[in-house]
């Protein structure tokens, strides 16, 4: 069951474990931590001044330690909350430039796992050599106090449930699995649940940046990570370094609204796939149309609602775990032949295809665990934005407008926006413009066909923000730095390099 802006890179979405390195060392920089008391803001110098002890955690070149934030801004007295961070000290040759802080999305997404599995051996040798990279798994996520809401054999059940009902009772037994959700979240996470907000992680971001000794910070965000990026620098517009944010969101949208438009991603995404499909000699949409291929996959959603398939495990393959696996596969046209092979085995009654990409979206592993990317998605999104919908009547109604934006993926995408309708904890966030103003030039990416971050996300972010310069990709798939295009990476690496942002709107593919 996909959430509503579940936003993440390709990498996180279909796993970066194979990439860990083992090993340990208690190797890297050891930069001079010069916290700024005098810019902390009142009542917070205690945690701008906290010292860190840093150790080796298990994975060679790596040190970790932990970290103090306030538990709640408005009420820093009534205690803390523990917040993992890693880093890989810069490598040389060349002066180092400071600290480049990474976030792969989500909300939910763990960014230590990116540092470790990715970024601190994938992004380019020169950035590296010149930052220390370093991840903070966000409050909530991961290593930092996780939300837990379901045991895995729940998760198992919900991840099934339907979500195109066809009748009021459909309806009812999904607003009850989002009630057990909701109420399993408070159940095991109620003290955590109203205090992992983007900004209250964005402040815990600002009291790193201090510990870590850099005067400003220096960032790439990538999908959520952008919205993250995006609200420090609102918030702190002059401790402002040279951030990217690759595949933006927009911060003045609405959860429905944004929930439509990525739905329409999704589409546009699927509509590239299916034309590449139909070139191919074994596509299992057919080879006439797009069209034609849209149309064979949503009748292959109808009949697996109507009668599941087998995967060679206890679960069957529905509706909703196959369009979860569906969807998986757009985060990157890599993906896409694994897709046409998944597909083709659910014509032929094995499931097992799609079964292992939507478990590789929902971080299933094969004994049944998920990490806790979902628990953390619902509950930093339904405290970021008011709910899309409130009720089972209010999708209805919506329903033909998020069809029309996906013929394929609208009547599901409409259904799994009421998840919030049911939280146990009031939003604190709303839409709102971002602007920043006075901070350094601010990079902004859009790729021309993202499906999860729609490109007209970027033009708005880029325009809303005093400093920011929009760069564009014109391309297939989620985000653009590292992805195959020399003119989006030198012009990234440039600015994270020399601090010189690329000409606004310059255009790469």
């Amino acid at each position: 069951m996909d959430t509503r802006r579940l936003l993440r890179t390709f990498a996180t979405a279909l796993g970066t474990a194979g990439l860990l390195v083992s090993g340990c060392s208690s190797g890297g920089s050891t930069p001079s931590a010069s916290a700024v008391g005098s810019s902390a803001p009142s009542g917070l110098s205690g945690y701008y001044e906290q010292k860190l002890s840093w150790r080796a955690c298990g994975v060679e070149g790596f040190q970790c330690t932990t970290m103090k934030a306030p538990r709640d801004y408005a009420h820093p007295e009534a205690g803390d909350v523990k917040l993992a961070v890693s880093r890989k000290g810069a490598t040389g040759p060349g002066e180092r430039i400071g600290s480049l802080l990474v976030n792969p999305g989500g909300p939910g997404g763990s960014a230590i796992d990116y540092l470790q599995g990715y970024a601190a051996i994938g992004y380019p040798a020169q950035v590296r050599a010149r930052y220390d990279m370093v991840a903070i798994d966000p409050r909530g996520v991961a290593r930092s106090e996780p939300v837990e809401c379901l045991t895995g054999t729940e998760m198992d059940t919900f991840t099934q449930v339907d979500q195109t009902p066809d009748d009021e009772a459909e309806a009812s037994k999904l607003g009850r699995a989002f009630k057990t959700f909701a109420d399993g979240c408070e159940k095991r996470s109620g003290e955590i649940l109203p205090h992992v907000s983007t900004v209250e992680t964005a402040r815990d971001m600002d009291i790193l940046r201090g510990l870590l000794g850099d005067e400003k910070l220096h960032y790439v965000g990538a999908s959520y990570g952008t919205f993250l990026g995006a609200t420090y620098a609102d918030l702190f517009p002059t401790r402002v370094g040279r951030l990217v944010l690759d595949g933006a969101m927009d911060p003045s949208l609405e959860a429905v609204d944004m929930n439509r438009d990525q739905t329409a991603g999704f589409e546009g995404a699927f509509q590239s796939f299916a034309a590449d499909c139909v070139k191919q000699p074994d596509c299992p949409l057919g080879t006439t149309s797009a069209a034609d291929a849209a149309a064979a996959m949503k009748q292959l959603f109808a009949d697996l609602d109507e009668r599941p398939i087998p995967t060679g495990e206890s679960r069957k393959l529905g509706e909703s775990l196959a369009t979860t696996g569906v969807i998986a596969a757009m985060y990157d046209e890599a993906a896409w032949s694994q897709l046409r092979d998944a597909i083709a085995g659910a014509r032929k009654g094995d499931g097992s295809g799609l079964l292992a990409l939507s478990d590789s979206y929902y971080e299933r592993d094969p004994n049944g665990k998920y990490a806790n990317l979902m628990y953390a998605n619902y509950a930093v999104n339904c405290l970021d934005l008011p709910a899309s919908f409130p009720d089972a009547d209010a999708v209805e109604k919506a329903v033909p407008s998020f069809e029309e934006a996906s013929p394929v993926f609208g009547r599901n995408f409409a259904w799994a926006a009421l998840n919030c309708g049911y939280w146990p904890v009031d939003a604190t966030g709303s839409a709102h413009r971002t602007v920043a103003e006075g901070a350094d030039p601010i990079v902004v990416v859009g790729t021309t066909r993202d499906p999860a971050t729609p490109y007209k996300w970027a033009r708005s972010l880029a325009g809303q923000l005093s400093s920011g310069t929009l760069l564009t990709y014109d391309g297939d798939g989620h985000t653009a730095y590292g992805r195959g295009s020399d003119c989006i990476d030198t012009a990234i690496n440039t600015y994270l390099l020399e601090g010189t942002a690329p000409k606004d709107g310059l255009k790469c593919s």
